[in-house]
């Protein structure tokens, strides 16, 4: 007589919880170290002197620190990004040279060269963002500031022998800035324009020009690069304005904005003072 069979439950195997997918190292920390190793070497080359050196290395800590905080979320910065912080180093090497050049030491056409090389990438990383794809806000802000930053310094070398005013070129984008924080609406997008861009470019390669002693009556020059500055941010102030008053409640609305507020009075956020 066969023994009857007995049916037994399967038995659950409970296997190993797989482990939580690895986050990807940062590398954005080594990137930012190794511009810092090469404003060194740079400041090293250059020789500005002992106000130059100190200007350099504090402006090389303080874009360290500055640039780790607003690229805190990326992983490793883009194409464009790595041109446009050859262009922060470049800048340093330019603060450091007016610097020494201020206190007697320095020299001009080393000054000249480097400040040329920072101009010339700045059509450069627009060009390798669109290209690659990687265009981004923050992107744009970063090229924005290193900009601003480059004409300040520029504008301070210039002013030593054209005069205090010439200060003015430098200092307007952050009056501007300094008003956005007082005004939010200043933080608004404005539309593209060619024009804008076309006068940053002058501002740059006037205070070069004018830096390097060649030209004569170079005051004129820097004098009608001014006049272009506040033409061109009046006129934007002045759209910003008009936008403003436009998306208030009861107001006549902006075109394309379906009815919806367009203030722009966002917060703002490390490299994004404005939104020139």
């Amino acid at each position: 007589m066969t023994r009857p069979a007995t049916l037994t439950r399967p038995v659950a195997v409970r296997l190993p919880a797989a482990p939580p997918p690895r986050r990807p190292r940062l590398t954005r920390g080594p990137e930012l170290a190794a511009a810092v190793a090469v404003q060194f070497a740079l400041l090293a080359l250059l020789r500005p002197g002992y106000a130059g050196l100190a200007v350099g290395v504090l402006y090389a800590l303080a874009s360290w620190g500055i640039l780790g905080r607003a690229f805190r979320r990326r992983r490793t910065l883009g194409p464009a990004d790595h041109v446009t912080l050859a262009r922060v180093v470049l800048t340093g090497g330019v603060a450091a040279l007016v610097a020494g050049h201020l206190t007697g030491g320095g020299n001009t056409w080393a000054l000249v060269a480097v400040a040329s090389l920072a101009l010339v990438l700045d059509g450069v990383d627009g060009q390798v963002a669109r290209r690659t794809g990687t265009a981004s806000r923050l992107g744009a802000r970063f090229d924005m500031e290193t900009d601003a930053f480059l004409v300040l310094v520029l504008s301070v070398e210039v002013a030593w022998s054209a005069g205090a005013w010439v200060l003015a070129i430098g200092a307007m984008r952050y009056l501007f800035g300094a008003a956005a924080w007082a005004a939010p609406w200043l933080r608004a997008d404005l539309p593209p324009s060619v024009a804008r861009k076309a006068v940053a470019v002058v501002q740059g390669v006037t205070l070069v020009v004018a830096a390097s002693g060649v030209v004569p009556l170079s005051g004129v020059l820097v004098g009608a690069a001014l006049g272009l500055l506040l033409w061109s941010f009046g006129r934007d102030v002045l759209w910003l304005v008009r936008r403003h008053r436009a998306a208030r409640p009861g107001g006549p609305g902006i075109r394309g904005t379906r009815g919806r507020s367009t203030d722009g009075a966002r917060g703002a956020r490390l490299l994004d003072p404005v939104a020139r």
